[in-house]
This record gives C-alpha cells, structure tokens and sequence, in this order.
C-alpha cells in the first residue's frame, strides 16, 4: 500500500482578481518521486510554493481547500510555518547559495533552531553533504565560500541545505535547467537514491526526464490538475487527450 505524504484537496489560488490554480487535488507519495509536467506558465511552480506556505509572501495571495502534509493541515489558522518550512525543503531552479563557507551554507537553518552543539552541527552537516553528494568534493575546503563551487556542486549544497533539517518532502522547481548535460545526469541519479528517505515533487519542462526519474507524473494545464497517476501509465496509455497531445509536442 501507498502512503500519502502531501495532498491537495480542492485547492484553489488567487493571485489578486487572477484565478490561478482551479480545484486542484494532487497526492504526493511517500518516498517515491513524483513529477509536474506541463506547459510555462500553466501553475506548477505556484502550486509548488503552496506546499511550504511561499506564496504567502506574494501580496493579495488567496487560498481555499486543504493541503495536508501527514495528519497536519498547513493552512491551518495556528500551523508553524517555519516548522512547515523546515519539513517541506525547498530547491530552486538556479542555485542560490548563500554568500557564505559551504559549511555555514548547511549549517545554517540548524543554527537558527539554536538547539544543536557544536560537534551536532559538525555531524549534520556531513551527513547532509554526504546525502548530497558532495561531501568528498568539499570535505577539504568546508570554510572556502560556497560561491567558489561549480553550477552543479552549488546547487547539490543547497539540496545538503534542505536535507539538513530532516525534511518530510524535497520541493525541487526545475533542478537542473540551469545546469549541463553531466551536472544534470548527476542530480537525477541523486534524486532516485534520496526517494529512499524523502518524499521528492518536482517540476520539469523536461519530459525526458520525468520519464527517467518519477514514479509518478501530474500534468498541469492552465491552473488544472488534468491528469495525475503512475510516470509509465501517464506516458503510454494517457487517459486526457490534452496529455497525449503535450508528451507528443503538439503544444507546449
């Protein structure tokens, strides 16, 4: 049986007067990888930010319907969103980094916990490196700047930056547009090993690879969920037209 990790259940999104996510339900399973195909523009990068409460810094945001995350509704009136937050880690499209040593990078969002010694920090901070596979590239230059690392090792640091805290689900928005073809195979490879621990959502322009990495694949179209289920079913046999018609490049 499927656990469900994250779910959607009739949500919908206003940005101001602009209706952008319409009924949408999704499932997010537990420690598998699921992917959101579709074209620019269609809301998967805003339903993506609901999942750890980002759009709530974006001004006249709106929100109706429930996402749990396990027994937990995070829209709820008192929900923690830092906790949320810490739960529900986040990678963005191009590595961000902050200006810091690559230990301080990972070690950052523990420190502001303020809960963790010293020698914890050390050992977290190497795990999560090691989860990401970086640690053998930087174990020797911890407290060189993170800005001094490739593309691809920048953003493998800021995946070791969200596992840092132990997250429930891994939030990934287009990992890998803004890196080459090896950097890319890389993070692919990282994804299917991290799915052992952590629940993975991410989003990608690129089919290809949601058909190599995801056990599951929604497709999105114009602020709606059109058609959600396993990655090989999706991609053979879909059960929408407007699916079969954006995997075969009629429009996208």
């Amino acid at each position: 049986m499927v656990n469900t990790r994250i779910s959607t259940s009739g949500l919908n999104l206003w940005f101001g007067k602009n209706h952008v996510l319409q009924d949408v339900n999704l499932s997010v399973h537990e420690k598998k990888v699921t992917a959101m195909i579709g074209p620019s523009g269609c809301g998967k990068s805003t339903l993506l930010r609901c999942f750890n409460r980002m759009n709530d810094l974006i001004p006249e945001t709106r929100i109706e319907g429930t996402i749990m995350l396990g027994e937990q509704d995070i829209y709820a009136p008192k929900a923690d969103v830092t906790r949320i937050r810490a739960k529900v880690g986040m990678v963005f499209q191009k590595p961000n980094p902050f200006p810091k040593s690559i230990f301080n990078n990972v070690a950052y969002g523990l420190v502001i916990q303020g809960k963790y010694s010293k020698c914890d920090l050390h050992g977290r901070v190497e795990e999560s490196l090691k989860a990401a596979w970086l640690w053998d590239e930087v174990k020797d230059r911890l407290h060189s700047s993170a800005m001094s690392l490739s593309g691809g090792q920048q953003q493998r640091l800021c995946i070791a930056r969200a596992l840092a805290n132990s997250p429930e689900v891994l939030l990934l928005d287009e990992p890998t547009s803004a890196l080459d073809p090896q950097s890319t195979a890389k993070i692919e490879e990282l994804c299917l090993e991290l799915k052992k621990s952590v629940s993975i959502l991410i989003v990608t322009h690129n089919i290809a690879q949601a058909g190599r990495i995801s056990d599951y694949t929604a497709f999105m179209y114009l602020g709606q969920m059109v058609e959600f289920g396993k990655t090989d079913q999706v991609f053979t046999v879909p059960n929408d037209k407007r699916t079969e018609e954006y995997l075969t490049g009629v429009f996208g």
